[in-house]
This record gives structure tokens, C-alpha cells and sequence, in this order.
């Protein structure tokens, strides 16, 4: 297994794909960048913490 194959097997191999406004898409952008972080950062911690709070 090469080096390239390793690290992709420890990152992220699925996508979420959703449809938003673009307004509320382009604050979300917005804010993210302001406190210096990314939106899919922010998603997936979102999606973690709700994972956490119904998991049971």
C-alpha cells in the first residue's frame, strides 16, 4: 500500500450533499471565515454533536 492510499484511508471518504439558499449559504461562508474556521469543519462538528445527543 503506498503512501498516498495509507492517508486516504484514514481521511474522509464520504460526502454530504445539500441545497440551501444562497444567502444563508453565503453568511454561513461568511461568519465561518470570520471566526477563522471552515464551514465543513463546522458541519462536521455539528454532526458529531448530534450524533452524541440521540445515540442510545
Amino acid at each position: 500500500m503506498g503512501k498516498d492510499e495509507k492517508k486516504k484511508d484514514k481521511g474522509k471518504d464520504a460526502q454530504l450533499v445539500l441545497r440551501l439558499d444562497r444567502a444563508d449559504r453565503d453568511a454561513f461562508i461568511q461568519l465561518c471565515k470570520a471566526l477563522d474556521t471552515s464551514a465543513s469543519r463546522e458541519v462536521r462538528h455539528f454532526i458529531r454533536d448530534f450524533l452524541k445527543k440521540h445515540e442510545g
